[in-house]
C-alpha cells in the first residue's frame, strides 16, 4: 500500500498591512452600492431606463417653465416653486415605488444580509445606508427642476439682481420642501419592501397604497351636488369633517405641508379650512411624522428580528 502524500505550494498569501477604515468605510461602501443600484449602473441597459425616464419627466415642467419665462419675459405670472412640487409629486412617488425595493428586496431574497454583517456593520448600518442612499436619488430628483426654475427665472428676469433680492428666501423654502418630499417618499416603499422579497409586490401595494387612499379621500369628500342650483355652494358628502378626510390621500400629505412652508395662496377650499381651523397647521405635520417616522421605525424593528 502507498503512503498518502501531501504538497505544500507557496501561493504567495500576504498580510494586509493597509489602512483599517473600519465602520465608517463599510457604511460608505454600503451607501455607494445603494446609489449604484438606483441608477442602474453597473447593470444592463435596460437597468438605466427607467431612472432616466423619471428623471426627465421631472424636469420636463421646469424646462417648458423656464422656456416660456425666456420667450415672453414673464416671471411673476407663470407657475413658481410651490407648484413644481404639485406637479411633480406622483412621478416621484411612483420613481419610489418602483425602485427602492431594488435596494432591500434582492438581498432578502437570496438570504445574502449575513454577508453584509461578516463586516464591521449591524442591522441599523444596513437600514440607514440604504435609506440614506435613496434620499439621495430622491433629493438630487426634486431639487433638480426647483435649481432650473430659480436659476431660470433669475436670468429671464429684466433686472435679475433685483429679482434675486426679492425672491432669495425661495432657496431655503424649496430646499426643506424638497427634503420633506424625499423623506416621505424614500421612508414609506423601503419600509414596505422590508416585509417581502419580491419587487413586483413591494411595488404593486405602494402604488395602490397612493392610488387607493387618493380615490378613497376623493370620495369621502366629494360635494354632493345635484346640479339643480349651480348658484349652491358644494356640500362635501362628510360635511365640516371633510377638510380632514382630505389627508387620507397619503400623496397629498407632503404637498399639505409644502404649503404651509410656501404659504401658498392659490389652495383649494378644503386646505383653506384646514389651515384655518385651530391647530390644522399641527394636525397636518403631525400626521406627515407620523406617516414617515412610523414606517421607519417598524423598518427598523422588522431588521433587528430578521434571522440571518
Amino acid at each position: 500500500m502507498t503512503q498518502p502524500q501531501g504538497e505544500v505550494f507557496d501561493l504567495g498569501y500576504q498580510r494586509y498591512d493597509g489602512p483599517r477604515e473600519g465602520r465608517m468605510r463599510a457604511r460608505k461602501a454600503l451607501w455607494t452600492n445603494g446609489i449604484r443600484t438606483s441608477l442602474g449602473i453597473g447593470r444592463g441597459a435596460r437597468s438605466k431606463i427607467m431612472p432616466i425616464l423619471f428623471f426627465a419627466a421631472v424636469m420636463a415642467p421646469a424646462v417648458i417653465v423656464i422656456l416660456i419665462a425666456s420667450v415672453t419675459g414673464l416671471t411673476d405670472d407663470l407657475p413658481g416653486r410651490g407648484e413644481y412640487f404639485t406637479w411633480i409629486i406622483l412621478l416621484v412617488e411612483l420613481f419610489s415605488a418602483i425602485i427602492a425595493p431594488e435596494l432591500l428586496c434582492p438581498d432578502r431574497r437570496d438570504r445574502v444580509l449575513h454577508l453584509y454583517l461578516v463586516r464591521p456593520l449591524t442591522t441599523d448600518d444596513y437600514v440607514i445606508g440604504r435609506w440614506l442612499a435613496f434620499f439621495t436619488i430622491s433629493l438630487i430628483l426634486v431639487y433638480a427642476g426647483q435649481l432650473v426654475l430659480f436659476l431660470g427665472f433669475t436670468l429671464a428676469a429684466d433686472e435679475p439682481f433685483k429679482y434675486l433680492q426679492d425672491n432669495w428666501l425661495d432657496v431655503p423654502r424649496f430646499m426643506a420642501v424638497g427634503f420633506l418630499i424625499a423623506a416621505f417618499t424614500t421612508t414609506i416603499p423601503l419600509a414596505v419592501a422590508s416585509f417581502t422579497p419580491r419587487k413586483a409586490y413591494a411595488a404593486g401595494f405602494v402604488i395602490a397604497l397612493f392610488v387607493v387612499s387618493s380615490a378613497a379621500a376623493g370620495i369621502l369628500t366629494e360635494c354632493d351636488d345635484d346640479g339643480r342650483d349651480p348658484s349652491s355652494e358644494c356640500e362635501p358628502l362628510t360635511g365640516d369633517n371633510a377638510k380632514w378626510f382630505e389627508l387620507v390621500n397619503i400623496g397629498f400629505v407632503p404637498i399639505a405641508v409644502g404649503d404651509l412652508i410656501f404659504d401658498e395662496e392659490d389652495k383649494s377650499p378644503l386646505d383653506v379650512q384646514i389651515y384655518e381651523t385651530r391647530g390644522g397647521e399641527w394636525v397636518v405635520v403631525g400626521w406627515y411624522l407620523l406617516l414617515t417616522l412610523g414606517p421607519a421605525l417598524l423598518m427598523l424593528y422588522k431588521y433587528r428580528r430578521v434571522e440571518i
